[in-house]
């Protein structure tokens, strides 16, 4: 029988990280659009610890990740968790692992004091949405996402 557990990545598990940010894109046909680099990652995750990962392991290996920071709630005055990438490898999914990557997620929500964990999901993506359905996510009706990026944010940004 195979031993599921949780760890936090380290700054040594860099490479790995990448790795799984571009399986997650390219099963989100969006492999293009990365352009994360370790060097990044590392800046961004352990220097300036503004995002931190966990891994899903079996028998010792990684199988899955979740990459999540802090967001804050102006009306609920407090912090929540925002799970920006949620993934398990093809060959070890329907055994629970991401189940219990965002049940280790609501668990270190209410430990920091947290008022809610959220995520986006693609509208395609029926096998994730079912997924979450299934823990009691609500999708957010009357809200859309805006985005600025590329040239559009350097434009905007300039003084």
């Amino acid at each position: 029988m195979s031993q599921f557990s949780i760890r936090f990545a380290e700054k040594e598990d860099v490479s790995l990280i990448l790795d799984f940010i571009k399986e997650l894109a390219d099963y989100e046909k969006m492999l293009d659009e990365v352009v994360a680099s370790e060097e990044l990652l590392i800046e961004w995750i352990f220097d300036k610890k503004v995002a931190e990962v966990i891994f899903a392991m079996e028998d010792n290996k990684e199988v899955g990740f979740a990459l999540f920071f802090h967001n804050f709630s102006t009306f609920l005055g407090r912090a929540g968790i925002y799970l920006e990438d949620l993934y398990v490898k093809p060959e070890y999914r329907g055994k629970g692992y991401g189940k219990s990557l965002i049940k280790k997620l609501a668990e270190i929500a209410i430990e920091r004091g947290c008022g809610r964990l959220e995520w986006w999901c693609l509208d395609w993506n029926q096998p994730s949405i079912d997924f979450y359905l299934s823990l009691g996510a609500e999708p957010m009706k009357d809200w859309t996402v805006y985005r600025i990026s590329g040239d559009s944010l350097e434009n905007l940004g300039k003084k």
